[in-house]
């Protein structure tokens, strides 16, 4: 469905995905994207494997989506897998300052739990300071397994460490966790995959039950079944089944916006310019295009 609006991924992971999937996202009304460091799906085994993936965040990925006429963003953390490698962990924690005052780091994340061990918490309040230090956003990964414990827990800890609720979204919530997260003042989002976490038949009704503010779409596309066209395809619904063009925009586009460019670094600008896309630059003397002619200023992407 073609809703002629603009849309904002604030949770999908690009580094796993192709140039087909940039060239479907603008052409699905996708301006900016939003990349939280993530694991491989097997376990990194020495920092510099880290240290190359962030520096992928802040400079290959951002050019790539560059010639699709995607703006990239990314937030930077140790996720909670990796922070039960405690030797690796300490390692990681002290790259982090390398990296989150780079030009399109928008928040520290995605960091929380996912086991709800002693080493998780460890790494997750450590990541927390540094983001109160920095008065930075922090991006709240929720546990897949004790869901609604592991998030009040998640919330519990933020409080504790005087962490500001409207700086922190937490995500991958469902209809059991959405009430606990917006009465406490954090930001929820919601991951819509295919056939787990949130579907977006199920996401209507939430929007539909609890409005519109502090509620965020995201897709968390990524190497395995997913589906990075999730935040439009999910606008779409919601206008098809009645929920207000206002809603959508704002649960779709605008509180994204709202909560990760309150550094600054994200801004609406950043994608309105009238230059277009430029297909002939390089980066690294690398260009995306396989001979294919290159497209400039207002040639269509699509």
């Amino acid at each position: 469905m073609n809703t002629n609006l603009r849309f904002i991924d604030p949770h999908v992971h690009m580094t796993s995905r192709t140039t087909d999937d940039y060239e479907a996202m603008a052409r699905a009304g996708v301006v900016a994207i939003i990349e939280p460091s993530f694991w491989l799906g097997q376990p990194r085994t020495q920092v510099g494997s880290f240290q190359d993936y962030f520096s992928s965040l802040v400079g290959w990925e951002p050019f790539r989506a560059s010639q699709f006429g995607i703006k990239h963003y990314c937030t930077i953390g140790l996720n909670s897998k990796e922070a039960n490698n405690e030797a690796l962990a300490e390692q990681v924690i002290e790259l982090l300052p390398l990296y989150v005052h780079k030009e399109n780091v928008v928040a520290i994340g995605e960091i929380g739990y996912d086991d709800q061990t002693p080493a998780e918490d460890k790494y997750f309040r450590m990541q927390l300071e540094l983001a109160k230090e920095l008065n930075m956003v922090v991006q709240v990964h929720t546990p897949h397994r004790d869901k609604k414990a592991g998030t009040i827990r998640s919330m519990e800890v933020c409080l504790e460490h005087g962490i500001d609720p409207g700086m922190v979204v937490i995500d991958h919530n469902n209809e059991e966790t959405v009430q606990a997260v917006l009465d406490r003042g954090f930001i929820a989002a919601f991951t819509i995959y295919p056939k787990t976490k949130m579907g977006n038949e199920r996401m209507v009704e939430v929007v539909r039950t609890y409005g519109s503010d502090n509620i965020i779409v995201d897709s968390s596309a990524d190497w395995g079944v997913s589906d990075p066209l999730a935040v439009p395809k999910t606008a779409g619904l919601m206008l098809q089944k009645g929920i207000s063009k206002e809603d959508v925009v704002k649960t779709c586009y605008q509180n994204a916006l709202d909560i990760f460019g309150k550094n600054g670094k994200m801004k609406a600008s950043d994608w309105l310019r009238p230059e277009g896309v430029d297909q002939t630059q390089l980066f690294n003397d690398n260009s995306v295009l396989r001979g294919q002619k290159p497209k400039t200023g207002s040639d269509k992407i699509v």
